[in-house]
């Protein structure tokens, strides 16, 4: 951020408040002064950081669930779907405000939330690809040799599962960043005056007739970066596919 930005994003000149964007002042300045293109950028780190932890705990035990689910099977597989199907049948935005209810406000706190509402779509993934590959004849090929259960399920079943869940992984980071946003709108996430994107749309809320660009900057900055995230998805899918 000091690279792009290297202003302070908490410092303000109230002799230039609410002023629109400008060459001075790329995005404009807040009711406090305060630059907010630094702003913005500054808050770039925080809201990235918040969606990858969310990506990162969601990816993590999701596999991990998929992948006991599909490779074991029985009893483990019927346990596991059902608390998956648990999870889908709240909203995802209201179990994440449960869990930060429980743990607390903050971005941290935030990002497990969204990524503990992710869990049940990844392992319902991961279940799928595993119950795949685990009919391959390199695998029966592998319990044919003696190999331990942990040997296959590591060296051979997860990493020819783990190709889709790596896309869907790259499009649930751009759902984590809208989750995020709108949890920070909501004020759960950072508390003022640090920057992030949902807080900062929120603090413009007030100011629309008359500042337009508090809300709509940070505004268009979310929805490039979720638009950027899911093309990526969709060219990591394409690759895979061709891959096959």
């Amino acid at each position: 951020p000091q690279v792009l930005a290297p202003g302070d994003p908490l410092a303000g000149v109230p002799a230039e408040r609410l002023q629109p964007p400008s060459i001075a002042h790329w995005f404009g300045t807040d009711q406090l002064g305060r630059d907010l293109y630094t702003r913005v950028v500054h808050g770039t780190a925080l809201s990235l950081q918040a969606a990858g932890i969310a990506v990162t705990v969601g990816l993590v035990l999701g596999t991990l669930l998929g992948l006991l689910a599909g490779f074991v099977g029985r009893w483990v597989d019927a346990g596991v779907m059902r608390f998956a199907d648990v999870l889908l049948a709240i909203p995802s935005l209201l179990l994440s405000l449960a869990i930060i209810t429980a743990l607390g406000f903050g971005t941290v706190n935030v990002a497990i939330a969204v990524g503990v509402a992710s869990v049940a779509s990844v392992s319902r993934i991961m279940r799928s690809e595993v119950l795949r590959v685990r009919t391959s004849v390199y695998v029966d090929a592998a319990h044919a040799s003696g190999d331990r259960w942990s040997r296959v399920l590591f060296r051979h079943v997860l990493p020819n599962s783990a190709g889709p869940v790596l896309v869907l992984a790259t499009l649930e980071f751009a759902t984590a960043i809208l989750a995020v946003s709108a949890l920070s709108f909501l004020g759960y996430g950072a508390q003022p005056p640090t920057p992030e994107w949902g807080s900062l749309v929120a603090g413009g809320r007030d100011f629309l007739r008359n500042a337009w660009w508090l809300t709509t900057m940070p505004g268009l900055v979310i929805a490039a970066t979720v638009l950027a995230a899911n093309r990526l998805s969709h060219a990591l899918d394409l690759e895979r596919r061709r891959a096959r």
